[in-house]
């Protein structure tokens, strides 16, 4: 593993609640903020930081993510959680974060609506399905 390690999504609110320097990344596309919610950490006194890993409409990689990281406020002693649809392109993202320096970078696994279940749909496992705080956008 070449980041700090996955956490629950409730390990993840946990870290966001206990640790004043803790930040969460929401890596998904524009479309996903738009039409699906996101993370709200509203009652934390903190907002999520949005910064796509991949383009929309394309879905090419995003040559500037660690730059908006950067300009985002991240610095390399903050634990920054990065969360994505179902944990996999938070992956990239936190390892990414890594190779640049955040030595606590970690990844939600499940994400915001977690894997396909064996209908192909989502929303049965993250970060909405454990009632953990959204907001439709």
């Amino acid at each position: 593993m070449t980041y700090a390690g996955d956490l629950t999504p409730t390990q993840a609110w946990e870290k966001l609640e206990q640790n004043p320097k803790a930040k969460l990344v929401d890596c998904r596309t524009r479309a996903e903020w738009s039409f699906v919610g996101v993370p709200d950490l509203e009652i934390l006194g903190k907002k999520p930081l949005f910064i796509e890993w991949n383009t929309f409409p394309h879905g090419t990689p995003n040559e500037g993510f660690i730059a908006e990281l950067r300009d985002a406020g991240v610095a390399d002693d903050d634990e920054v959680i990065f969360i994505c649809r179902s944990g996999h392109r938070s992956i990239g993202a936190a390892e990414a974060a890594t190779a640049d320096g955040v030595a606590k970078a970690y990844n939600v696994v499940d994400g915001f609506e977690g894997p396909l279940d064996e209908f192909d749909h989502r929303g049965s496992k993250g970060w909405r399905a454990l009632d953990l705080p959204w907001r439709q956008s």
